[in-house]
């Protein structure tokens, strides 16, 4: 029943539609067939777009295919769309929506919260380097920590490490007036193996032969860390030895810039010191380069030049506060040259390991260190530890003379190629020349244990005092410009 009201309900409405319409031209024949909808027109209508791509302003094609005054058929007028009083242009039917649409298929859906900026950032790749970069980072991070790891569970690896480190850092800090800047050194032990057991007792039983001597002995292999220590540790006057470390802290401050080999320095009244060396015999004011009166320190033992250079370096103060900074605490001097009193001391450990440390890279640069051993190979005093060497062995040293003490310290290089440093310091009655003879025989009986080492024992009978002659160790006196003085001579070395 419903259903037939609304069928005749919309009839009235139809008729009365018509009625007002203008009247209609008379058709032809072929307008008086019944309408048919269009195959486009059905396809079209069946076809559902989505709504974000529907054109609002375009009305559906269904209606551009009806014609305006013709009743709908009864199978359309369900849809009860609202009729439209024109059509749109034809060009605008087929190719506006397909833009549409082709454009709603290629272009991304983007959310209007989504700034240009996101969206490239969103589209760019990362480059390979970037991925390298983040590869070397983690695995510098990773080997960090392994190493870490490995020096905390290893003390004796991270011993090495440390002893292999050089720990020399310049300070950059200025001073005043002709004082150079200081140089900031970390003591480093050097690390030490086994103890030359045999060596050491056949030298106890040699220096046991001679009464009222003194006899301070170190000696270190470079290669294995096997040292002998005899007295070591023992204080004696320095004497002109005290100038090996006076010309390692010039050294230093050639590599830190604050001084240079070619500078020209002026020979002071006050700097003029009696005893060895040929520079005490110019006129005041006569002027040396740096490296000249370096060398003329080690090579003739000159203590006008020695007192040059400690001015030089700023005083006695400063080059004792650079003593302590390496470590050395029994390393110090008190006086000008020439120390005739013995007022300046060292000891045979500490002017040893200070040569081993130096040897190993630390204190100086490699171009300093081979300046350092190239001077000391050219001293011209041979008659003790040179003199207990063989054929073929070269040594780098100083020598110390005074009349309560005599030394050498050196570094040695044997024909094999071992590589040993030797302190000896032998304290006596004033100039009593059986010193020096004890020297040659503790010299001659370490360099043949460590060219030997498979005898592990040498020659060491005791022997009188006074019977030990240069003849009895197959050496020739060499001649040098320090000749040894009589007894009753002070010396000044």
């Amino acid at each position: 029943m419903q259903e037939a009201n609304h069928s005749s309900r919309l009839s009235r409405r139809r008729r009365s539609a018509q009625r007002a319409l203008p009247p209609q031209p008379s058709r032809s024949a072929a307008d008086a067939q019944p309408l048919k909808l269009e195959p486009s027109a059905r396809r079209e209508r069946t076809t559902v777009q989505p709504l974000a791509s529907r054109p609002t302003a375009i009305a559906p094609r269904t209606r551009h295919a009806l014609r305006p005054a013709e009743p709908l058929p009864l199978r359309l007028r369900k849809t009860e769309r609202p009729a439209q009083p024109s059509s749109p242009r034809p060009d605008d039917r087929r190719s506006r929506p397909r833009r549409l649409r082709s454009q709603s298929l290629s272009e991304p859906s983007v959310t209007p919260s989504e700034s240009p900026r996101k969206q490239r950032r969103a589209r760019r790749k990362a480059s390979p380097l970037v991925y390298l970069t983040r590869l070397m980072i983690l695995g510098i991070g990773v080997g960090a920590i392994a190493g870490t790891v490995i020096s905390v569970l290893d003390p004796a690896l991270r011993q090495d490490i440390t002893q292999a480190a050089r720990s020399a850092t310049l300070s950059s800090s200025t001073s005043s007036g002709d004082q150079p800047a200081r140089v900031v050194m970390s003591p480093v032990a050097v690390v030490t193996g086994q103890p030359m057991t045999d060596l050491t007792n056949s030298i106890e039983s040699l220096t046991s032969g001679y009464t009222s001597l003194t006899p301070g002995v170190f000696v270190i292999n470079t290669a294995t860390g096997e040292y002998l220590d005899l007295h070591g540790t023992s204080i004696f006057a320095s004497a002109s030895m005290i100038k090996v470390p006076v010309l390692i802290a010039l050294l230093q401050e050639v590599d830190a810039g604050k001084v240079r080999l070619d500078e020209s320095l002026t020979m002071k009244a006050v700097d003029v010191a009696t005893g060895s060396g040929e520079m005490q015999y110019q006129a005041p004011g006569t002027r040396y380069t740096v490296l000249e009166t370096a060398s003329k320190m080690i090579t003739i033992s000159d203590n006008t030049a020695t007192n040059m250079l400690i001015a030089r370096l700023g005083g006695v103060e400063v080059l004792n506060q650079r003593f302590r900074q390496w470590g050395l605490t029994s390393t110090t001097l008190r006086n000008l040259l020439p120390d005739l009193t013995g007022t300046n001391t060292t000891t045979p450990k500490e002017l040893a390991e200070l040569l081993a440390r130096v040897t190993q890279g630390d204190l100086l640069s490699m171009q300093s260190r081979d300046r350092l051993f190239a001077i000391m190979q050219k001293t011209e005093t041979d008659t003790l530890l040179p003199a207990g060497l063989g054929e073929g062995a070269t040594i780098a040293h100083k020598t110390g003379d005074i009349a309560s003490m005599v030394g050498d310290v050196g570094l040695i290089d044997t024909p094999k190629g071992d590589r040993y440093i030797a302190t000896i310091m032998v304290q006596r009655p004033p100039n009593d020349p059986r010193a020096q003879e004890l020297i040659r025989r503790i010299s001659k009986a370490t360099y043949d244990f460590i060219i030997k080492p498979q005898t592990q024992a040498v020659e060491s009978e005791p022997v009188e005092a006074g019977t030990m002659t240069d003849n009895s160790l197959d050496i020739a006196p060499a001649s040098t410009s320090e000749q040894e003085p009589e007894a009753s001579t002070p010396l000044l070395r």
